[in-house]
């Protein structure tokens, strides 16, 4: 698919647009977006990736605003690059790796109203995976473990730790 503003280049950046039910697709590529600010055409006033998340950013803020949390928020700051989290709430971008562990107890709200979790279940390799597929699996076990000795289900119980077990030892072995 090519480019909706030039027309000559591919197409990298696709967007989706639904107001009041009606969808409007914009497909642009990344030299047009750049040029453009990453604003998307056709969206009243321009609308960037970085609004996007900055403007999460700034619902969270305002959220704590009216709560008068948001003093101590605003004074966070990164011991390793220096980047204040207003900064950050303004940009959007993190100015180092550490950023992640100062803004830490910031984040989790932010990133589980966006991703919709806290912890990222990506894919598996088929190669060389098989011993994350097991941790996984051994993890799930011990989970539903923990709830049918809660349920008093020993019996289940029982069959799940034989199975954990059995988990652990092709682990232990590999």
């Amino acid at each position: 698919m090519l480019c909706q503003e030039c027309g000559i280049k591919p197409a990298t950046l696709h967007f989706t647009k639904i107001v009041n039910g009606e969808k409007t697709e914009f497909h642009i590529c990344e030299s047009c977006a750049r040029e453009k600010g990453e604003n998307i055409p056709g969206a009243a006033g321009g609308f960037s990736i970085h609004s996007l998340l900055s403007g999460l950013i700034d619902f969270d803020t305002a959220s704590k605003i009216q709560s008068g949390t948001s003093q101590a928020a605003q004074s966070l700051r990164c011991e390793e690059c220096g980047m204040t989290y207003t900064q950050f709430s303004k940009t959007g971008r993190f100015g180092c790796s550490s950023c992640y562990k100062y803004f830490d107890n910031r984040l989790d709200p932010l990133f589980k109203r966006v991703h919709g979790s806290t912890e990222h279940v990506g894919k598996i390799p088929k190669r060389g995976g098989a011993k994350i597929q097991v941790k996984r699996k051994l993890d799930e076990l011990k989970h539903e473990l923990q709830q049918r000795i809660v349920q008093e289900e020993f019996e289940e119980a029982a069959n799940l730790r034989d199975q954990i077990r059995e988990l652990e030892k092709e682990i232990s072995e590999q």
